[in-house]
């Protein structure tokens, strides 16, 4: 699914301490001004950045960096205007630098950002674990505690503080010598070892194609115009004839969804499911190492610092207090889901039986009978709707909707410094014409591009001197791009994806929060993907969906005959994508909450295990979806991946507040706005809601919303 490695992915495992650095930046100019990454003007000139400008822009700001902080701990009376805003200050210019390299290196991962992007990793897992045991500093956090200014700071700042103190503690302040040297070892490997994942899978997934030459065309049976044209676009630019189908996530999509062809979508499934394993032609990129060198690493550091395993340890900032209750949690949701997800699989199987005979349903199966029942019983294809959404009318009707809710204008910039030509650039204003934030659009996949959708952030709100600097974020796609020139046009799932990006840019951006480590998206966790959960309820209410369709031959919006199929089929085998995403969180919790690897059972067995309790459609044995499960191993989502039904649940509820009051109650926009999305992580998350909400979260809505009976 095109889910986020998502939110904060790309230096996740970098971010060992982040209470002033989190994604932050401050556009002021300073020394070093031949470096594209020191000059810090609002916008990144990507046309001027090259992969050696990465270790000397990072070296030079380290330096300055700590020269600030020896400053800051010589302070005899602190208060926040000498301390913590100076480290604010200062570290902004360092998280910018790095979030331009981060990015560059998810966007367009040649072998020359590589390799600069390799060298500075070290650098900087080192400063963050020396910050986050500078005993100095932690001293000066708690002074601030204890000072009297402390009952006058505003919640943000209250926060800040604390939130601080904690994570010098859960970063091991209190260890002896050697332990922190062994943590500080425990941090850079990891470090390597999760940059390394990630290139494992890009590389293992852009090392298959699959050529289909001239006469043997029948393959390509089913499968979209746009994923033919791509096809032979690929084998002219590598010089053969015919058609090359790729692993990049549109084309594999789309032949397990289309293609008639039920041998060629075993192969394409063989070789998704074994990217990064020794199950693969490519046996170089092989992940199950790693991912043992990985786990055993988390579990010391976490013992380390004092929790049983990683899992609790991961807990520490999150909404949920203990592993029993994410256990409970998910448990409980697949035990509700399972009964349902036995009876979507049994008459899917029923259906494919009855059309074409099979009577060995495999996994292979599953997307292809899926679309064609749908075809079939509701007259529905996601390809159908294609032509209704170009790129240009879907931005427009997204925009219109956040206008309504919220009072925003979105307008696009033309003239910027761009990695990409299909890059796009937009500024939010509010009704005052206040510039609110910015954010670039990276649509299209394409080669040395991370898959998946994420957004992260650029710079963050912060004040300087009475100046407030603006947040601007990154929103990136892999939706297939134009073969013809003209607009792309977007399938209805990819708008959800879009939607759900979008939610976490909002978020970002739209924070009246003014202190970065608790601005925008800073939350913790197991709330971040309430905002963007809750923007893909749109995608399902009639006006939106009008707003941002036109037919590209017509120029009519989507009928309301082919709107009522998409409604129709909405909550089709919901059941079975619910305990999908079940079976991935219990997974990732259960692997690190293992307390000795010695004793335990293997990762893959671990998986086994998960699936033979939740899953309705068994897989093959060589499957080795681990090998290639960023969001854990390569992301930030370790122990965490619980997190999107966790958020779900809230997002849920929180839209069903617009179902209640009317879907256009202005004040109901407003409210969320000034709630969730303008306080960031300055409160606690069930706070916020409560103050939106009038009470706590209900599951009752996610089960409505998700068609569980």
């Amino acid at each position: 699914m095109n889910h986020r490695i998502q939110l904060l992915k790309i230096l996740n495992t970098l971010l060992i301490f982040f209470f002033t650095l989190n994604l932050t930046a401050f556009a002021k100019p300073k020394e070093h001004n031949m470096n594209p990454l020191l000059t810090h003007g609002e916008l990144p000139d990507f046309n001027a950045i090259k992969p050696e400008h990465f270790d000397p822009a990072i070296d030079a700001l380290i330096k300055s960096f700590n020269n600030t902080l020896n400053n800051v701990n010589k302070v005899t009376k602190p208060v926040w205007t000498n301390t913590i805003q100076k480290l604010d200050e200062e570290g902004a210019r360092l998280s910018f630098a790095r979030n331009v390299i981060g990015h560059l290196n998810a966007v367009n991962n040649i072998d020359e950002i590589r390799k600069a992007y390799e060298t500075i990793l070290p650098k900087l897992s080192n400063f963050y674990t020396d910050l986050s045991q500078n005993k100095e500093l932690y001293t000066l956090y708690q002074n601030l505690r204890k000072s009297v200014e402390f009952n006058s700071y505003s919640d943000a700042q209250k926060t800040t503080i604390d939130n601080a103190i904690k994570n010098f503690k859960d970063a091991g302040i209190d260890l002896n010598t050697e332990k922190k040297v062994r943590l500080k070892e425990i941090n850079n490997a990891l470090s390597e070892l999760s940059n390394n994942f990630s290139k494992n899978v890009i590389d293992a997934t852009q090392s298959w194609s699959y050529h289909i030459a001239t006469e043997k065309e029948a393959l390509l049976d089913g499968l979209p115009k746009h994923i033919i044209d791509a096809a032979i676009a690929k084998a002219k630019t590598d010089g053969k004839d015919g058609w090359i189908l790729t692993l990049d996530y549109p084309c594999y999509e789309a032949v397990m969804s289309y293609a008639k062809d039920r041998d060629l979508r075993e192969i394409f499934y063989r070789a998704y499911s074994t990217r990064a394993s020794q199950e693969a032609e490519a046996k170089q990129f092989d992940n199950s190492g790693l991912i043992d060198k990985i786990l055993t690493l988390r579990q010391e550091k976490a013992q380390l610092i004092g929790y049983k395993n990683y899992a609790e340890y991961s807990l520490s900032p999150k909404m949920a207090d203990t592993t029993k209750e994410v256990m409970d949690f998910l448990t409980d949701l697949a035990d509700r889901s399972k009964p349902q997800g036995i009876r979507e699989i049994a008459s899917l199987k029923m259906f494919a039986q009855e059309h074409d005979g099979i009577t060995n349903f495999s996994p292979w199966d599953y997307s292809y009978y899926s679309t064609y029942y749908k075809k079939i019983h509701f007259n529905f294809s996601e390809e159908d709707l294609r032509p209704y959404f170009p790129e240009d009318k879907v931005f427009k009707g997204l925009f219109d909707l956040a206008h309504r809710l919220y009072e925003i204008n979105i307008k696009e910039v033309k003239d910027f410094s761009k990695w990409n030509e299909h890059v796009r650039l937009f500024e939010i204003y509010d009704n005052n014409q206040n510039l609110r934030g910015k954010f670039y659009v990276d649509l299209f996949t394409r080669d040395f591009k991370q898959s998946g959708a994420w957004q992260s952030g650029l710079t963050s709100r912060m004040k300087h001197s009475g100046v407030m600097q603006i947040p601007i974020a990154f929103l990136v796609t892999n939706f297939p791009p134009s073969n013809d020139g003209k607009s792309a046009l977007l399938s209805h799932n990819e708008i959800k994806t879009l939607f759900h990006e979008f939610g976490h840019m909002l978020h970002h951006t739209l924070t009246m929060v003014d202190y970065p480590s608790v601005a925008g998206t800073n939350v913790p966790w197991d709330a971040v993907e309430l905002p963007s959960q809750f923007m893909e309820n749109w995608t399902y209410v009639r006006e939106v969906v009008e707003s941002m369709s036109e037919h590209i031959e017509t120029g009519k919006a989507l009928p309301k005959a082919e709107f009522d199929k998409l409604i129709a089929v909405k909550n089709y085998n919901s059941a079975i994508t619910m305990l999908r995403q079940l079976e991935f969180a219990l997974f990732d919790f259960r692997i690190h909450m293992r307390e000795s690897k010695d004793s335990e059972k293997t990762v893959g067995q671990v998986l086994d295990d998960v699936r033979s309790e939740v899953s309705v459609l068994s897989s093959p044995s060589y499957n080795r979806f681990q090998n290639s499960f960023s969001h854990i191993f390569a992301g930030g989502y370790a122990s965490g991946y619980y997190s999107y039904k966790w958020a779900e649940v809230l997002s849920s509820d929180a839209f069903s507040k617009f179902e209640e009051d009317g879907m256009w109650h202005k004040e109901t926009g407003q409210l969320f706005l000034k709630s969730i999305l303008e306080q960031g992580g300055s409160r606690k998350p069930i706070d916020l809601f409560v103050e939106f909400r009038g009470r706590e979260p209900k599951i009752d809505a996610l089960l409505k919303h998700s068609g569980i009976e």
